[in-house]
């Protein structure tokens, strides 16, 4: 893929373009390298993942998605093999090599900005756990509008329900989360029209305010977790609760292949079309 079709701004360096610029981000200098050891076994990443490849595939076809801020990978990993032509947006150095040890064929260290895309040049945008990290998340989703194509949309899942706001969203980087309809009017505001949202991993929310939110609250789990405290909220269950988890992950996925919505959930997805000026 020709870098130069949508920036004159970018350097190739070792199999990935490099922007000169660099603009800070609100995330964990060491998030990437974390995750990278929990991504692959996690429940949680691997079902994002199938949910979010139901709705590009619903949506996208065969046209490119520029997946920004993407990490380490492990999303455009998902999309690639599906056979989704996928660049990955990542301004951490050590997400960028961990995505290319990974096979990913179009790699970006840089942050949107400093990347410096033309107008109207991408057909897709995929914001996967971004904007919670940009304060001003009106602003960015404005700047997404400029960069995407005639009615070119934009994929965008974040954690829900700001009542859910523990010591983890701190240390993650996190300024908020969203409810549904929150999300949805920033959208609009950004000139964005909602195409599909709904909440997904509807059975999170009470074990992230039981053993998160409560003791935040209380004062408690004030420090960043470590890599194996990760590793053990995200590691896949076994024996009858891995069966029942197994059952509501399919149930969820049925729905959104039907674009069905889901009322209540830890995480909200939503897909939305540009609307042209």
């Amino acid at each position: 893929m020709m870098m130069f079709n949508y920036s004159n701004e970018l350097v190739e360096k070792n199999g990935i373009f490099f922007s000169e610029k660099k603009t800070g981000v609100s995330y964990p200098q060491e998030g990437n390298e974390d995750l990278f050891e929990i991504e692959e076994k996690s429940f949680w990443f691997n079902h994002r993942n199938n949910c979010i490849l139901e709705t590009v595939k619903k949506n996208n076809g065969k046209q490119e998605l520029f997946d920004v801020g993407g990490g380490n990978g492990f999303v455009s990993k998902k999309l690639q093999e599906n056979q989704i032509p996928t660049v990955l947006i990542e301004p951490g150095l050590t997400g960028c090599i961990n995505a290319q040890k990974r096979g990913i064929n179009n790699i970006i260290c840089a942050t949107l900005e400093d990347a410096q895309f033309y107008k109207n040049s991408i057909s897709s945008i995929g914001l996967f756990d971004v904007i919670e990290h940009v304060e001003d998340d009106v602003f960015f989703l404005k700047s997404i509008h400029e960069k995407l194509m005639e009615d070119g949309l934009v994929y965008i899942t974040v954690p829900a329900y700001k009542n859910l706001w523990s010591s983890d969203d701190i240390h993650a980087g996190h300024y908020r989360r969203y409810s549904l309809k929150e999300l949805e009017k920033k959208l609009n505001l950004a000139e964005f029209k909602i195409v599909y949202s709904t909440y997904f991993f509807t059975v999170l929310p009470i074990p992230i305010f039981l053993f998160r939110t409560i003791p935040y609250w209380l004062g408690l789990n004030k420090k960043k977790k470590g890599v194996e405290n990760h590793e053990n909220d995200h590691k896949k269950k076994s024996g009858l609760i891995s069966n029942l988890l197994n059952k509501v992950w399919e149930n969820e996925l049925t729905k959104i292949r039907k674009e069905k919505t889901m009322s209540f959930g830890g995480s909200c997805l939503v897909v939305a079309r540009k609307i042209n000026k």
